[in-house]
């Protein structure tokens, strides 16, 4: 199993914390960008953006291609529930196909998270 660099504890609550939640997008827009990568994902052909939203929450990290939508927060649902992914019909499609879930733990193995995705999502 490849990893990207230092595993990192997207566990760890940042809620109420300014300056974990900084690290916690900063390290989840890192994961995103590799799993673009590994996804075959061309620079330019995707949007990276994060929403740090309020303090009582983690905010969102988003990657938005013209098929594929991926989002990282510390969810509501648990840690086993905090990437959701889906297909897309271009980057101003925020609906998309149906929901798919995986663990916020895939973020520090964009390898096994993008097969997932291609297996869910058929991409």
């Amino acid at each position: 199993m490849a990893r990207t660099s230092k595993p990192f504890n997207f566990r760890a609550p940042v809620a109420y914390d300014d300056a974990a939640k900084r690290r916690f997008h900063f390290s989840a827009r890192s994961r995103l960008r590799r799993l673009a990568t590994v996804l075959g994902l061309e620079p330019g052909s995707y949007d990276l953006r994060s929403n740090l939203a309020g303090i009582a929450v983690s905010g969102e990290s988003t990657l938005h291609s013209d098929r594929l939508y991926v989002q990282a927060s510390q969810s509501a649902m648990g840690h086993d529930s905090s990437i959701l992914f889906r297909t897309c019909k271009g980057r101003k499609d925020y609906c998309g196909g149906p929901n798919n879930f995986a663990s916020l733990d895939l973020l520090n193995r964009p390898e096994d998270l993008a097969r997932r995705i291609r297996e869910a999502c058929h991409a």
